[in-house]
């Protein structure tokens, strides 16, 4: 849908510009993103043209630093994923500390009572839904005249292909919003990656410098050569299984993807083979940073890291695992850009 309005799209916490270039390819022209970490600059803007990127701390700022970027505009929207781990699930079986740091959702929040864009939208973990952070959230969209709607959304009715669940809010002073509709054919790993070149641990491919993978320990690399797509390491000889594995917390741990079926949660620890069923289904490695970022459905010409510096692989691992899957994004915007034109 092609609104014939200038809508001008703020993104807070925009990392790489996940979020940015979904709502971009749906049609919304993202004016900028502001995000703490300035590792994040060159994806940023590389990938999203005509969008600034400010490396500031979102605690730090006021709607005086975004209103610029609404200058000319019809519409107005604000969008931002919050960092999401005192609300994940990881963080809840592992932390032991009853404390979550709510500030930048708090912050959120105050930035829309100060500069009430005409339209909102928050994606995050499932988590958050049962804080009371977000029910304080909806208290000021309340307040300030939003109506909205908010759901846990499966990525892959989108055309994402994992098994991802994200809680997606929408809101608007313009009128109704409704959360998009699923819209696409159920996809699996085999459609976004299957036809990449083959690599060994360790090995990056010459024509991608995004195609690379970490170096495997021996000891892992029996193990994954023991590994069954879709397995886990209960499919090892018992030599190598050590004792902490039967207390992991996740039962997919030194797990392979299947062809078949969708990736998991893409997560910022893909780049290591125990750490999830974060094993290629056929290959004696993990995943490459390009196949994340495929599964995460950034296009394959995205550009993560200049072609003559080293790739930083964990880095930008943890850059792919914490960004908006770019298809779930382009279905936020497309809500959007119906309220747009109530």
């Amino acid at each position: 849908m092609n609104s014939t309005k200038a809508i001008h799209a703020v993104d807070l916490f925009s990392g790489v510009g996940g979020l940015t270039k979904g709502l971009t390819q749906a049609g919304i022209k993202v004016k900028a993103g502001f995000d703490i970490d300035e590792q994040c600059r060159y994806a940023y803007e590389a990938n999203n043209r005509g969008a600034d990127f400010i490396a500031a701390d979102i605690r730090d700022i006021s709607f005086a630093d975004i209103a610029p970027y609404y200058e000319g505009a019809d519409v107005t929207v604000m969008v931002g994923c919050a960092p999401c781990q005192p609300f994940s699930a990881y963080t809840r079986k592992t932390s032991t500390s009853n404390a979550s740091d709510c500030s930048l959702i708090e912050k959120f929040a105050r930035l829309i009572e100060e500069g009430k864009p005409d339209i909102v939208s928050m994606e995050n973990v499932l988590g958050l839904r049962q804080h009371p952070a977000f029910s304080d959230f909806k208290k000021t969209l309340d307040s300030e005249g939003y109506e909205y709607d908010d759901d846990v959304l499966s990525c892959r009715d989108f055309g994402v292909p994992q098994t991802r669940k994200r809680l997606v809010l929408v809101a608007s002073r313009l009128g109704g919003i409704s959360l998009p509709a699923p819209s696409s054919k159920r996809v699996t790993v085999a459609d976004f990656i299957k036809d990449l070149p083959s690599l060994r641990d360790g090995e990056t491919d010459p024509k991608d410098h995004m195609h690379t993978t970490l170096k495997l320990a021996d000891r892992n690399k029996k193990r994954i050569q023991q590994s069954k797509p879709g397995g886990s390491w209960k499919d090892w000889e018992r030599d190598i299984i050590s004792h902490c594995h039967s207390k992991a917390y996740y039962p997919a741990s030194y797990g392979r993807m299947r062809w078949d079926k969708p990736a998991p949660t893409i997560t910022t620890q893909f780049c290591y083979y125990s750490t999830g069923r974060f094993g290629h289904p056929e290959q004696d490695r993990t995943i490459s940073l390009r196949e994340a970022a495929l599964l995460q459905t950034f296009p394959k010409s995205y550009k993560f890291a200049q072609k003559r510096e080293p790739v930083p692989v964990h880095l930008l691992a943890r850059h792919i695992g914490n960004a908006v899957p770019v298809k779930l994004g382009k279905a936020i915007g497309s809500s959007i850009l119906e309220a747009s034109n109530v």
